[in-house]
């Protein structure tokens, strides 16, 4: 197995572009669990599923398309759907999360309509809503490469502004952080590593990549820094699993590591209820004691 994914291209794409996105989806994972927003992930892959159908239906009727990777239409409707759903949270200024529901509404059927344009679903739309470890090519790994290192930039620029946000909005925009700015610039950030991410987990269990390594690692860390650790390091857990599941076992990799993230995430539900539970006995005992 190992012999196989250092033999294919397909299949060290396929690793290498997993093991990516299972940090980036992971990092910008903690800022939305922190600050409650992991809802636009979701969202934002329906929105981007619109943009993957809207490219294959081009490519039935355009040739120029059809050698275009479908990727690139699919970043543009999530960036433009990141744009409009910022732009609807200022609107409705006291009913933000009203934002999240119109997109999403907007991304299913937007998408419905080019499925049914383009008579139906085809094997391409199939890999990119559930994954494929055959799907990644070369040009995906070097899209998601360009996209690692522009979101690990930003984010090391802006790292102490989101960290501020997170946890005191309103003394954050009073000390002059460009409240507005700041979170346009993640929000864009999301919607990339969101299109990057669908070759591998697909358009309809990204969201889980970015929410189920957080949840597990927010009952061992410590502190605000441990979190990205330990959600990293579940993240790569389920990613590098998954991938080497699926093609053991010839699974849908999407399906496979969003599930490993789901033991993963139960696994650190019963640890950390046993490690309290044996405090609480110690501390029952110290107090008997005296």
């Amino acid at each position: 197995m190992v012999h196989a994914f250092l033999s294919y291209d397909f299949l060290r794409y396929a690793l290498f572009t997993g093991m990516m996105i299972g940090v980036l989806a992971p990092v910008l994972g903690v800022f939305l669990v922190v600050r409650r927003m992991s809802l636009i992930a979701d969202a934002l892959s329906h929105i981007t599923l619109s943009g993957i159908a809207f490219s294959l239906l081009l490519g039935k009727y355009s040739v120029f398309m059809t050698g275009v990777n479908p990727l690139f239409m699919g970043m543009a409707f999530s960036i433009g759907g990141a744009l409009f759903m910022e732009k609807l949270r200022q609107v409705y200024t006291h009913y933000k999360e009203i934002a999240i529901p119109i997109i999403m509404s907007a991304g299913i059927g937007l998408g419905v309509i080019f499925i049914s344009l383009a008579d139906g679903f085809n094997n391409d739309l199939m890999n990119y809503l559930f994954g494929s470890v055959i799907a990644v090519t070369r040009t995906d790994f070097t899209t998601i490469s360009v996209i690692t290192v522009i979101v690990s930039v930003v984010l090391i620029l802006f790292y102490k502004e989101l960290f501020f946000l997170s946890f005191d909005e309103e003394q954050a925009v009073v000390s002059g952080i460009n409240k507005r700015l700041v979170h346009l610039v993640f929000i864009v950030m999301v919607a990339l590593v969101i299109a990057a991410s669908m070759r591998i987990v697909g358009i309809l269990l990204v969201s889980a990549l970015m929410t189920l390594p957080v949840a597990a690692a927010m009952r061992f860390a410590k502190g605000f820094k441990q979190l990205f650790y330990y959600s990293v390091l579940f993240g790569e857990i389920a990613v590098v699993g998954g991938l080497i599941s699926a093609y053991q076992f010839n699974l849908a990799p999407g399906g496979t590591i969003v599930m490993i993230a789901v033991v993963l995430l139960l696994l650190s539900l019963v640890i950390a209820k046993n490690k309290k539970n044996r405090v609480s006995a110690y501390l029952m005992q110290r107090k008997q004691a005296k």
